[in-house]
């Protein structure tokens, strides 16, 4: 049996009395004991000898040295590796192993050192099927080179990884990595770049397919995604609007468990760390909360099956971190 959840939260200032603390909470970190137990990045390359190609990478590690849950992250048109280490910081605190890979011909190369009159067109022209294409086999390169190196002894991941748990999630240009590289259809080349390794999915700024049917595009979709966008997702370069970002959810199969979050007033920006030039509003500071809280309890449900990150992701928690406005969309198989 399939259950529609549609669940609009009330803001925390109008209730009678703040909620009683739930046993779980996406949102707590554990204090470390010394500086030694923060969570450590490591700057290093994947080298795709057969591409001839490399990849940058930004690994965030957690404290404990046991085999974690790994998340790759997928940066936007014209991002780095650097882009977003919130998502990074909280995520490894929380005991993941966070990789941020920097997609060559996509990269913030395509706009530095060049005239500001020609960084849009610049832009533009990265944002291209073969682009897109090189991206997804990045991903697949970044998965083979995590295994290597957590099967080699002196390496600064061996031993580190927890590969049979694998989520992947990107923004914008990242977020149609991640559609593509978790089950999205694309056209001529069908499930191509879909890898089944990965088993669960957060796209930030989904985008429905450009031409074509959106429910033959995401029919063969297998793992649990979660669609993050907000009521001004809008940007100047891939043909998006934040309208067409909300048909992404309705077209996903009726299969799988898939969440949405429509963050009231969020512009493109707000997944990201900062705000964009251009930029038409203030950015609310709940919204990095509620990516950050929902996204956890999406990771713990399905790279850990946690049943307590389920119940709270499935029931009552999000209404404790969404404001009014904000909509959030539950669709589970029973």
């Amino acid at each position: 049996m399939i259950r529609i959840l549609v669940a609009l939260a009330a803001p925390f200032a109008q209730d009678p009395a703040p909620p009683a603390p739930l046993a779980y909470d996406p949102l707590r970190r554990p204090a470390p004991a010394s500086a030694s137990e923060l969570p450590a990045s490591l700057a290093l390359v994947v080298h795709d000898a057969k591409r001839q190609r490399d990849v940058p990478v930004r690994v965030y590690l957690p404290a404990s040295a046991t085999p974690a849950p790994v998340v790759l992250f997928s940066h936007g048109l014209g991002g780095s590796r650097d882009n977003n280490p919130y998502l990074g910081e909280h995520w490894s605190a929380r005991g993941y192993v966070v990789v941020y890979l920097q997609h060559a011909g996509s990269d913030e190369n395509v706009w530095r050192n060049r005239p500001l009159g020609r960084r849009m067109d610049a832009m533009r022209q990265a944002a291209s099927a073969e682009n897109l294409a090189l991206r997804c086999n990045d991903v697949k390169a970044t998965l083979d080179q995590l295994t290597t190196w957590n099967d080699t002894g002196d390496h600064e991941l061996h031993g580190r990884l927890d590969l049979e748990h694998v989520g992947m999630c990107g923004h914008s240009f990242g977020a149609v990595t991640t559609q593509a590289t978790t089950g999205q259809a694309l056209p001529l080349l069908g499930q191509r770049f879909t890898d089944p390794r990965i088993d669960a999915a957060l796209p930030m700024s989904p985008s429905r397919p450009r031409a074509g049917s959106a429910e033959r595009a995401f029919a063969g979709v297998r793992v649990p995604w979660l669609l993050m966008t907000g009521t001004r997702d809008e940007a100047p370069i891939g043909g998006q609007t934040s309208a067409t970002r909300l048909e992404v959810f309705p077209a996903l199969p009726s299969t799988i468990d898939h969440y949405e979050l429509v963050l009231d007033g969020a512009q493109h920006s707000a997944f990201g760390q900062r705000a964009l030039p251009g930029d038409a509003a203030t950015r609310n500071p709940n919204h990095h909360r509620a990516i950050l809280a929902l996204s956890t309890a999406f990771w713990d449900t399905y790279l850990r099956g946690d049943s307590a990150a389920r119940a709270w992701l499935q029931g009552t928690g999000p209404n404790r971190i969404l404001e009014t406005d904000d909509r959030w969309q539950v669709s589970v198989v029973r």
